[in-house]
Order: C-alpha cells, then structure tokens, then sequence
C-alpha cells in the first residue's frame, strides 16, 4: 500500500495529540496492506514507542504524571508484556485476538463519551489485586498483538475514579510506553530466531512518518484538530477490520 506512510503519519498526529500511540489503528492499516501476521506486532510496538514517547515526555513535564500510583498496574503489566511478545501464536489465534481487540476499540471510539474534568476526591485505586490482575492481563495481550493497552487502561481508570482526564491520559501514556517496549523485547527475540529483523527494518518510512506525526500531534494538542470527526472515521476503520479479522477467524477454526 504506497500510502501506508500517508496513513501512519496522520494518525500519529491525531493519537499523540491526545496521549495515545495508535497501536489500534496501525494493526488495522498493516492488516489492510496485507501485511505478515507476524511482522505486524512488531512494526505497531515500535510506532507506539516512537509516538508516545513524546506524550510521556510532555504529561510528566506538565506534572501530570503520578507513577507512585501507578506502579501496581506496571509490575504487571510489564514482565507480561514480555511474555506476551514472546509466546509463539498460530494465525488464527492472533487474528482472533487482534480482531476482538479491535472491535472493542472501534467500539471504544465510536462511542465518544466525554469525561468529566472534575476529579474525585479520594482518587480511589480500586483493590491491589485488581490493578495486578487487569496490567497483567493487558500487558499479556499488548505484547500478543501490538496494542500498547492505554485505549483498554483508560476505560477502567475512569470507571474507578482514578484521577483527571489529563492524570489519567498521562497514565495511559506511560502504560503504552513501557508495555510496548516489553512486548518489542519480547517480540525482537522471536523475530531474531527466524532471521525475520532485517525484514522489519524495511518498514523505516513508517517510522519515519509516525515519528514526525508524532512531533506535531504532540505540540498541536487535541483543541487544534477536530476530533470527533477523526475519531469517528479512525472508529469505523477499525471496526470495519475487526470484522473482516473475525470473519478470517472464524474460516481458519
């Protein structure tokens, strides 16, 4: 697909705008170019690391950032990720899971649903175990099919009350980061063994892209671009390939 740069360079500036790495919506352009399913969690772990990287740089500078509070969610999340990026999948596995977890993002998008900027008092963390059971389970499937999991964390930490909008993106940042760095390790060793690295470096106009899209997005911000009408166009993209991924899955059962 000769625009595929075209495509990850807008959509690291609407993602980076709003803290995200657009993990989501790269697995679903990498699905539509006909990509390896191999290759494809690889090359969506690297734009997430290249993009969000900014975000975490910019939240913590701007004192939004509260990793004393998040680290039950990392410890987790982290050795997961790992884990997840190393686990050999079948193709149907993956393209169960990565359809299922696109069809909860496109969901996700769609839906729209503005958050309060009023905080909770408290800032209740929900129970220990929780926060341990969920990053594990999001930085399992994070290093399975490239999703940096902040487009799943961020739903649960407004459902708990967690903290602000702008707290929480910055949670979801850092969560992206290091879940996406993990699950790349993890990913590189598998790649290493079937000599498939050079392979992955040909993709460096992607990287290229999301690299400079990410740089504007981030200091656009998300008032300067309209983000309903993105949002909704990103969401109907990703649902339209979560299905097409299901309808796979279910001829490959």
């Amino acid at each position: 697909m000769p625009l595929l740069p075209i495509f990850f360079f807008v959509t690291a500036l609407v993602y980076a705008s709003i803290g995200f790495g657009g993990g989501s919506t790269y697995n679903a352009l990498l699905v539509l170019g006909g990509e390896d399913y191999r290759h494809i969690p690889a090359i969506a772990l690297i734009c997430n690391i290249i993009v969000v990287s900014g975000g975490v740089w910019r939240f913590s500078a701007a004192g939004h950032a509260r990793l004393s509070r998040l680290w039950p969610w990392l410890m987790a999340s982290i050795p997961a990720a790992w884990l997840g990026g190393r686990l050999e999948v079948s193709e149907s596995v993956f393209t169960g899971l990565l359809g299922a977890s696109l069809l909860f993002a496109g969901i996700r998008l769609l839906s729209n649903r503005r958050q309060s900027e009023v905080a909770s008092v408290n800032h209740p963390k929900g129970p220990l175990f929780f926060a341990f059971g969920a990053g594990g389970l999001l930085g399992l499937l994070s290093g399975i099919v490239g999703i940096g999991g902040g487009i799943f964390l961020a739903p649960i930490l407004y459902f708990l009350n967690w903290g602000r909008p702008k707290e929480i993106a910055a949670a979801c940042s850092l969560f992206i980061l290091v879940n996406s760095l993990a699950g790349l390790l993890g990913q590189s060793t598998k790649l290493a063994a079937s000599d498939d690295i050079p392979t992955l470096l040909q993709h460096w106009p992607l990287f290229i892209a999301v690299l400079i899209g990410g740089q504007i997005g981030a200091r656009l911000g998300a008032s300067r671009i309209p983000p309903g009408f993105i949002q909704t166009l990103t969401g109907i993209l990703i649902v339209y390939v979560a299905l097409r991924l299901l309808y796979r899955f279910a001829a490959l059962l």
